[in-house]
């Protein structure tokens, strides 16, 4: 099999009981519960509407400006499954327009990740599907290949295994890797919770903010008497 024209299958999954619990928690929680050290970029922005995304990783490997395997993997996906394509985040030539919008919509695909561009912004924000990208072009692709499905990716350093989950919000993406979710999902539920009650603090007005002076203090910041 070809290194860099090939497509694989996936073997492992996110369990779908994990999926449901994360999509109640902002994005920002579950970044918050992986020390912060897991990014997409800010370049992948949301392009729909609004609506958070969660779903398993299908990979793909395109070559700038062709969106070949990108089809493919539109006819691939199962039904509730993030489509992930690394493009190399080239903005001159879009990857995908409202025709592979709607189709990825028929088929049930839980939403698109683009790391690069995407046209007919204004049908992708007239519909529920969620799909992040890099920017946006008229330009459109070619569909000649090569590329690759159901390989790792790494988008701005945030690596992505097949079957990895993918959540997004109005914040951005984040990869959980399919071996830590339920890990980061119990730290990330913990830390939702926290979050709850210290909002009902602070709209009591009773929030304990002596922790700002015991910072600056413990952190050597001088006071003017």
């Amino acid at each position: 099999m070809a290194l860099g024209f090939r497509i694989l299958r996936r073997t492992h999954c996110v369990e779908p009981a994990l999926v449901e619990r994360f999509r109640r928690i902002p994005v920002a929680n579950v970044s918050d519960s992986m020390s912060r050290m897991v990014a997409g970029g800010p370049r992948l922005r949301p392009m729909h509407a609004g609506g958070g995304m969660a779903g398993p990783a299908l990979t793909v490997k395109l070559r700038p400006g062709d969106n070949l395997m990108l089809h493919k993997a539109l006819d691939m996906a199962e039904p509730g499954d993030v489509i992930v394509a690394d493009a190399g985040g080239d903005l001159t030539t879009a990857i995908m327009g409202d025709l592979m919008l709607n189709h990825a919509i028929r088929r049930g695909i839980g939403g698109i990740v683009i790391n690069g561009a995407v046209r007919d912004v204004d049908s992708i924000r007239a519909l529920d599907l969620p799909v992040y990208a890099a920017g946006a072009t008229h330009r459109g692709p070619y569909k000649d290949g090569p590329g690759e499905i159901n390989v790792p990716v790494a988008l701005d350093g945030m690596v992505i295994e097949p079957g990895d989950l993918m959540l997004g919000d109005a914040d951005g993406v984040l990869a959980v890797p399919r071996l830590a979710a339920a890990e980061v999902l119990a730290a990330a539920e913990a830390k939702q919770a926290a979050e709850t009650r210290e909002m009902a603090a602070i709209r009591a007005g009773s929030s304990d903010r002596s922790w700002v002076d015991s910072t600056l203090r413990a952190r050597g910041c001088a006071f003017e008497n």
